[in-house]
């Protein structure tokens, strides 16, 4: 019966691809933003809905989030996420077009597959998760609730390299706002309090306090507002840093240290300062191991491989969800001369044939894997307890 139902999965994704690669390339042609998904949401949306799923949009409140649902038994309920956000200037970047397209193909191949006779029963939840890029979708959704019935999650994501389990760092983040006085930059500098110079020196002070981190460890910002004339003395300047590490302890040890790289420019220059950590922090990616096995015996059977990677990827709001079910994250190669992702050369590399066609064999991999749980109730038990031992 398994066999079997793989075999179902794998012919409705080769039934559909030309529709669900149109589906990745028109996300792909229309950038959107954090929490401004809105043609992608629709377009996500309609196409479940015309398959024969139980759409339900603008799930708890969220305007671009979603959920498709499929089956009548409640247990297991097994979740695969789509993302669909863009980044500013630079678009698919992250290849985010190409995570919706995977979490579609991949529900459609697991939908076919429990409408088999004979199949087992079970619930598919395709959930659409928006504002990844930095603006915790996830974080959000799990705050609603969105995760209290779901039993496992998977995701997959594009890269430069096809990692089984990629290393995703716990995240913490500033918003550093300097306050300063206005005054003619060449008549009465003296009159002025320059919150740009503050800017310079945290920035400074964070360069020197490199030296003394872990090699895991990442910190890195920008000054996104640092004045509005050379000729006049910048009242006011604004930072935005990311701070990363393995786990959120890690990242609480850490947070102090920043922040008197930010207090002492602060009194060296005469400003006061605000500082925001209002965004929603990530955690570190926990990787299931019973899933992980699972996905990759399927994944092989595709003639698709991993390599070891232990540097670490970034970030993600999936770390999140891997604190609250049993999840996973893989990542896959979308072609042989992939540059790395956020810049324009991955956005390129995002909207070509090879890798629209990478991305449905990787969604083959979640539906085989998505399968094996349905059948093997037992293993369901088994992600959950190592969920509970890590």
């Amino acid at each position: 019966m398994e066999a079997e139902m793989k075999r179902v999965a794998i012919l409705e994704i080769e039934k559909y691809s030309q529709e669900l690669n149109k589906v990745g390339e028109e996300i792909w042609n229309n950038p959107e933003l954090g929490y401004e998904e809105y043609k992608a949401h629709v377009l996500l949306t309609d196409f479940l809905e015309r398959k024969g799923f139980t759409v339900e949009r603008s799930y708890l409140g969220i305007k671009t989030a979603f959920t498709a649902t499929f089956g009548h038994e409640a247990k297991p309920n097994i979740c695969v996420i789509c993302e669909y956000d863009a980044l500013p200037e630079i678009g698919h970047a992250c290849g985010h077009n190409l995570i919706a397209e995977a979490g579609i193909a991949a529900g459609l191949g697991i939908k076919a597959a429990l409408e088999a006779n004979g199949a087992p029963k079970g619930r598919l939840t395709v959930m659409g998760t928006p504002a990844e890029e930095g603006l915790g979708g996830k974080v959000k959704l799990i705050e609603e609730g969105a995760f209290n019935d779901i039993d496992v999650a998977m995701m997959v994501h594009p890269c430069p390299h096809s990692i089984l389990e990629p290393v995703f760092l716990a995240n913490g983040k500033f918003k550093v706002t300097f306050h300063g006085k206005a005054a003619h930059a060449a008549a009465f500098p003296w009159e002025g309090i320059n919150a740009l110079d503050a800017a310079v020196l945290a920035y400074n002070n964070i360069s020197v306090l490199r030296q003394q981190l872990k090699p895991t460890i990442r910190i890195h910002g920008i000054i996104s507002n640092g004045g509005v004339k050379p000729n006049i003395i910048p009242e006011l300047s604004v930072m935005n840093y990311y701070m990363r590490a393995p786990t959120r302890e890690e990242v609480s040890e850490l947070k102090p240290k920043l922040i008197s790289c930010f207090e002492a420019a602060a009194k060296a220059t005469g400003c006061t300062v605000d500082i925001d950590m209002n965004e929603p922090p990530y955690e570190d990616m926990v990787h299931n191991k019973v899933m992980t096995s699972l996905y990759k015996t399927n994944a092989e059977q595709l003639d698709l491989t991993h390599i070891e990677y232990t540097t670490p990827c970034g970030s993600t709001d999936m770390g999140n969800v891997s604190h609250v079910v049993p999840a996973i994250h893989p990542m896959f190669q979308i072609g042989h001369d992939t540059r790395a992702y956020h810049t324009r050369e991955f956005t390129a590399v995002a909207n070509t044939p090879a890798a629209y066609q990478n991305t449905l064999n990787t969604a083959k991999a979640m539906a085989m894997t998505s399968i094996d749980l349905y059948v093997t109730p037992d293993l369901v038990q088994q992600a959950k307890q190592a969920f509970n031992e890590k």
